[in-house]
């Protein structure tokens, strides 16, 4: 008998979201990893609100929305709520009910200034990281650590003088700027749209963008993130963010290990971590010049061992800017870009812990 295409609506739902989940389904797991690492941060976000007024949109509701668009490539907030209006799976994750009404794109613009006053991403990657299952995972002796650049949202139209006296753009929304033979450096120059980011080029022959540097600190175990923040772009950012990551495990009797490409191999860089018994397991570069690495570092084994597994960094990198939309920032200004990037690190981690949890090796 053929069924009927009438839809009927119904005064009555019943529809339970717990079962509509498949128990197989790998954001469970990552689901149970983050409310417990919200649940941590309770007293800092009770911190960040006034006990009197109006109810907020809960924190934790905000921070795993933000998540799910990093794990499913959603452009803008705009289609993030969009998309938890009619999506039951983002609605059993973020922990609305079938009949609750999703808030507006804008409370994400009002909150971000509290959460960023919190440090809420970086606490959050700690919790995610301070818990007992993650926490065998992960390796307390050798480190890997490595930058990226990540283009700023702003126009090299933007790049002006700051003494204000560049020649004005055509007429029209879009004029044209005519600055080529023109000399534009950082010291002369900054982006009228975003003055945090930097000129910057990948290397020799590379264009120059507005750009900002990402900074990230991996354990060699299983290559998980457990540290990350954001700079502006310059030459020296990448050795000074490395030494503030590795900073806070570097207070122990035995010494560690970092790992790091050429650009790492200088000779301030290199005493530094010695004088913080850290073994710099870095790449040599003896291109025209001498390497700080000698032969005390490249004659042990495990120096190999961190040339190979550092490279699995970059895995990271790549997903941050292919899945979880850090090709092109969304956010203006230094502080909402280490925000972004932060938390851009802590999904990557919760998106590869499904699968470590599950290997009984």
């Amino acid at each position: 008998m053929r069924g009927s295409d009438q839809g009927n609506g119904s005064l009555f739902s019943y529809v339970d979201l717990e079962q509509r989940v498949r128990p197989d389904h790998p954001l469970r797991v990552i689901r149970a990893i983050a409310n417990a690492s919200l649940q941590a941060l309770s007293a800092d976000f009770d911190a960040l609100y006034s006990p009197f007024g109006r109810e907020s949109i809960p924190p934790e509701r905000l921070v795993r929305a933000l998540l799910l668009q990093a794990f499913y490539s959603i452009r803008s907030e705009r289609q993030l709520v969009e998309r938890i209006e009619y999506d039951l799976l983002f609605r059993w994750f973020v922990g609305l009910g079938i009949d609750e009404v999703v808030w507006d794109a804008t409370t994400f613009t009002k909150n971000r200034d509290r959460l960023l006053d919190g440090d809420v991403a970086a606490k959050f990657l700690s919790a995610v990281l301070s818990q007992s299952r993650v926490k065998r995972l992960l390796s307390s002796e050798h480190f890997s650590v490595d930058g990226t650049l990540i283009e700023a949202w702003a126009s090299p139209k933007s790049f002006k003088p700051k003494d204000g006296s560049g020649a004005p753009p055509g007429p029209g929304r879009n004029g044209e700027r005519d600055f080529h033979g023109e000399r534009r450096t950082n010291d002369s120059h900054a982006s009228s749209t975003d003055p945090d980011a930097r000129l910057y080029r990948k290397g020799r022959g590379k264009e120059a963008k507005l750009s900002f540097m990402g900074h990230a600190l991996m354990e060699n175990r299983n290559g998980l993130i457990v540290g990350a923040v954001a700079t502006r772009a310059s030459g020296h950012a990448e050795r000074l963010a490395a030494i503030a990551l590795i900073e806070p495990h570097a207070e122990r009797p035995q010494s560690i290990t970092l790992g790091g490409d050429k650009n790492y191999d200088t000779k301030d860089f290199v005493m530094e971590l010695r004088e913080r018994a850290v073994t710099p397991h870095v790449a040599q570069n003896d291109t025209n010049r001498r390497s700080a690495i000698d032969g005390r570092t490249t004659r042990h084994p495990g120096y190999a061992v961190s040339m190979r597994i550092r490279k699995r960094i970059e895995e990271a990198f790549g997903w941050a800017k292919t899945v979880a939309g850090l090709r092109k920032m969304r956010h203006r200004g230094l502080p909402k870009v280490d925000w972004q990037f932060t938390l851009a690190m802590t999904a990557y981690n919760l998106i590869r812990l499904p699968k470590l949890l599950a290997d009984p090796a």
